[in-house]
């Protein structure tokens, strides 16, 4: 084999990896993977950190791609850059809005009341059916109206 060929068939090879990694749906929901991420103002470590996060599993929407960074959006409405390392495609919610949020044992108003939880909770997010959500915080499972969490839904 000739090497120009070669050294083609290299470079062809090399650039089709990053356009694999590109070819995905924006937006999308994600959650911090790491006990520390810094969020920062452009997609690199030369930028100035604007937030750091010390809440792993906190749901955050992906709506840009740019190499190994991810510019998200957070519950609210902070926007910045984060290592795509830090993050993770595991699917969690967090509870929004005022007082408390029933999880009830189905997904029902008339199913029993498991827990009340208080805004900021996060947990996994289960299968959503009828305007409600199954969520798993701590191994407290029950179903939860998915008004009531953000990164239900689409995102």
């Amino acid at each position: 084999m000739p090497r120009s060929f070669r050294l083609a068939a290299c470079i062809t090879a090399f650039l089709a990896v990053p356009a694999t990694a590109q070819d995905v749906e924006l937006p999308y929901w994600a959650s911090i993977d790491a006990p520390e991420a810094n969020m920062r103002v452009g997609a690199g470590e030369q930028f100035p950190i604007q937030w750091v996060y010390k809440r792993e599993g906190l749901p955050v929407k992906v709506v840009r791609l740019m190499q190994g960074w991810r510019y998200v959006e957070e519950p609210d409405g902070t926007t910045g850059w984060i290592s795509a390392s830090l993050l993770s495609r595991q699917r969690t919610a967090i509870v929004v809005g005022d007082g408390l949020a029933a999880m009830r044992e189905g997904p029902s108003d008339d199913a029993d009341l498991r827990w009340n939880l208080e805004p900021g909770v996060v947990g996994e997010l289960g299968d959503c059916e009828a305007g409600w959500c199954e969520l798993d915080v701590d191994r407290h499972i029950g179903w939860v109206r998915e008004g009531r969490l953000w990164g239900a839904g689409e995102p």
